[in-house]
């Protein structure tokens, strides 16, 4: 038996809960992943996990092996890449999560360098506004928008995102300028609704000390940050987004801002990783050049606040 192999297995099962999950994850056969887990507890004659139909759940013996086991792959990686070219050119793959609106008009847009600078890195990337479960779902790092508030990840803020309120010049016209808030119960506007729990957003404003909250009508209601935006441009309603993806079409004549003095406070933007995965050397480089790529965007680095507006609650599920 492989040693080493066999804890990776045993990790990936507990981390996933599930033989089967952790085949998948590591592409191996399920059977291959069970013998080596069984022959892991024959070898230490200790029960590590308990089996059902079900799930699968970890014995306190278990653990205790568990956090060694994650100390010591740790260890070895370190000690391998400090003598092999894996610190100044990282391989592997690398499997990442964003949101759609960041993957289609940031990040994809700039990949070209990042395989440039590191060629032997291949990456699986995940776009969608869903929540993933990092651990469950085998993801290396995610970026994230809004505060984090789950203790088992650990978190880079990297930038910030403001938001702007807009609508096609056809619905204007059609419709008329709203001057205030309120105003907004009588148009029509594009709603935004949780991949989480289905809620659709209320929309927030602010000005002046002065803080609006309204649930607002309209026709449709999208979870897709780039399907919502298509709404506005189609003349479906007046919407609300990141302004990194409105910039370019409002520049164009596309979209015209509605309440520019009215805004919401900046949504921070963070890189995250599971608190008990080896934070190995793809993921630290990418986690770098997101931090650079970022900077360097006049709409996502770390700034004052500009005046836009923007719901607060629909923002943390939007960027």
């Amino acid at each position: 038996m492989n040693k080493l192999q066999a804890m990776e297995v045993f990790i990936q099962v507990v981390d996933c809960g599930s033989f089967t999950k952790a085949a998948e994850m590591l592409n191996l056969p399920k059977a291959t992943v069970s013998t080596l887990v069984q022959t892991l507890e024959s070898t230490l004659s200790v029960k590590l996990l308990h089996r059902t139909t079900r799930q699968v759940m970890i014995t306190s013996d278990g653990a205790a092996y568990y956090e060694r086991c994650v100390q010591i792959l740790s260890d070895v990686r370190d000690a391998e890449e400090s003598l092999s070219r894996h610190r100044l050119s990282p391989s592997g793959r690398l499997r990442v999560d964003t949101p759609s609106g960041l993957a289609t008009e940031i990040l994809i847009p700039a990949l070209p360098a990042f395989f440039e600078r590191y060629p032997d890195i291949t990456m699986e990337l995940g776009s969608t506004d869903r929540p993933v479960d990092l651990v469950e779902e085998g993801v290396d790092c995610a970026v994230r928008g809004g505060e984090l508030i789950d203790p088992n990840l650990i978190a880079r803020r990297v930038g910030v995102i403001n938001f702007v309120t807009a609508a096609s010049p056809d619905y204007i016209a059609r419709h008329g300028m709203p001057q205030h808030p309120r105003d907004l119960e009588r148009h029509r506007c594009v709603n935004y609704f949780s991949a989480k729990n289905g809620k659709i957003m209320n929309w927030d404003f602010t000005r002046d000390g002065e803080r609006i909250e309204v649930a607002l009508p309209g026709a449709i209601a999208l979870n897709d940050s780039n399907a919502y935006v298509q709404a506005g441009l189609a003349g479906l309603g007046i919407i609300t987004m990141t302004d990194y993806l409105l910039t370019g079409y409002i520049a164009a004549g596309r979209m015209v801002p509605v309440l520019p003095e009215w805004r919401s406070d900046p949504l921070p933007v963070h890189i995250v990783y599971p608190q008990n995965r080896h934070l190995s050397a793809k993921v630290r480089v990418f986690v770098e050049w997101v931090s650079e790529l970022f900077a360097a965007h006049p709409n996502l680095r770390l700034q004052p606040p500009r005046p836009v507006a923007a719901p607060a609650d629909l923002q943390a599920e939007t960027v």
